[in-house]
């Protein structure tokens, strides 16, 4: 039996240096960028709690445009991946185009939108509550950091579509290295423009907007100037914008099978965005500790995020090359080794949860909040990780209906209705409200296991 288990769930020497090849840069990059996200946040923390939590309200409004241009490189990047397995060139161009156009014109509504109603915006997180922190002054900051920040979120889409399709086409080294070089500008531009050093102005909050703006113009330049020097190994590039059209079977397929995914990544970072708003209705002091958790926690997080993409990228191309039970099996294997990851790296975010809220210049209530949310976020982690590697195998083989149920529609079916329950109608303390919305999960885990297990994601779309 134990052999069994062996064969089943644990892969041999090339297995995990397969998986590692593939997940490790993603890993790297993603890490360096969230830990430059931490280090940021440390930063503004430094200046106060108003600044900080203005930050940390305007972020949450580029983390759901973020996940809404991931969505929509994300309804092409099934296809794009099966193309590549396939070895059809003609095949990946068009999706790289899709996504292309896709990016560009939900960068032009998101503009028009945070330009238009960001103080509206940002008010639906302004609550009094607790003892932390002046509502006025968060609001300004938060408004004259969102006037600069917006202009980054273009570069920041071409390079995701750039980006994507080198992953799914087996480059993933390149991304990384112009992610790494983004981040350090980005660190560097913070330290230069927040605190003002060199005889620079210190512009606080107003400073690491424009660091992040100009880290992803050098990402987008590194990502374009680099495909296009390398249009051998990378043909799809070649003619890629000759034309904006796109073949109308493709078109039909991806806006059956990903426009659906797209639509998903919408509606879940939304609701994400209003379990925020949710919980902002206990004061401002509870979004201070959520910021200050949730970017701790999204350091972590990289393990399992990255494990996803890379679930995406290996089972996709079996797929499309029509290895059936092959794909099966390394998903099956995948998904233990995500899980038994998280275990490790949960624990090591639960034994610094004491600690790290200590890094911020802000009040101790503040403190306290922020360390029970990431010693939640860790006990949780495995479960995260699970669901994660879940949807990621659900949407390889092109199940993207299933996962918007799975996954959006149970965020604004069972999430968010408790958590506004539970935060406008309960006394119950803001941490227990929390637990209780991170621990509904697990009935999605329950239903992710047997969608995965009935492996009705087994399938070629593009044959």
């Amino acid at each position: 039996m134990k052999k069994s288990f062996w064969r089943k769930y644990i892969g041999d020497k090339s297995f995990y240096r397969m998986v590692l090849l593939v997940v490790i840069p993603i890993i790297i990059q993603n890490g360096i960028t969230n830990f430059v996200s931490l280090l940021d946040n440390i930063m503004v923390g430094q200046v106060g709690t108003e600044q900080m939590s203005g930050v940390a309200i305007v972020n949450q409004f580029m983390t759901v445009f973020n996940i809404c241009i991931f969505g929509g490189v994300s309804s092409a990047g099934i296809f794009t991946a099966q193309y590549y397995g396939k070895g059809s060139h003609e095949g990946v161009r068009n999706t790289f185009r899709f996504k292309f156009i896709i990016c560009l014109l939900m960068t032009i509504i998101a503009a028009a939108l945070f330009l238009t109603a960001g103080e509206s915006l940002i008010m639906l997180y302004l609550h009094e509550g607790g003892e932390s922190g002046d509502i006025v002054r968060t609001l300004q900051y938060g408004k004259e950091y969102l006037a600069v920040i917006v202009f980054g979120i273009l570069p920041y889409a071409i390079s995701q579509a750039y980006a994507s399709t080198l992953r799914e086409t087996g480059e993933t080294v390149l991304p990384m290295k112009a992610g790494i070089i983004a981040v350090m500008v980005n660190l560097l531009g913070n330290y230069l423009l927040i605190f003002g050093k060199f005889g620079i102005p210190a512009l606080g909050a107003v400073g690491a907007a424009i660091a992040t703006d100009i880290a992803r113009v050098v990402e987008c330049l590194i990502l374009v100037f680099w495909t296009y020097g390398h249009r051998k190994e990378h043909p799809f590039i070649e003619g890629a914008f000759r034309t904006i059209k796109i073949p109308r079977d493709l078109t039909a397929n991806i806006v059956k099978k990903g426009i659906p995914i797209m639509l998903n990544e919408i509606a879940w970072s939304t609701g994400q965005a209003f379990l925020l708003q949710c919980y902002s209705i206990r004061g401002l002091s509870v979004v201070a500790a959520l910021n200050i958790s949730s970017t701790v926690s999204n350091l972590f997080n990289v393990v399992f995020l990255s494990m996803g993409n890379a679930i995406a990228i290996i089972v996709g191309q079996l797929l499309g090359a029509g290895k059936m039970e092959e794909a099966r099996d390394t998903d099956r294997k995948l998904l233990f080794f995500t899980v038994s990851t998280c275990l490790v790296f949960g624990s090591l975010l639960a034994a610094i949860s004491p600690f790290f809220p200590m890094m911020y210049n802000t009040s101790g209530e503040v403190q306290s909040l922020a360390s029970r949310f990431i010693l939640i976020s860790a006990g949780c982690m495995p479960l995260y990780a699970f669901m994660h590697g879940c949807y990621f195998t659900l949407r390889s083989g092109g199940k993207t209906w299933i996962t918007v149920l799975f996954d959006s529609v149970y965020v604004w079916l069972a999430d968010i209705p408790l958590a506004y329950v539970l935060a406008h109608f309960t006394g119950l303390p803001i941490v227990l409200v929390y637990l209780s919305c991170q621990l509904i999960e697990t009935l999605k885990c329950i239903l992710g296991y047997v969608l995965v297990k009935k492996g009705i994601w087994l399938q070629n779309i593009v044959s």
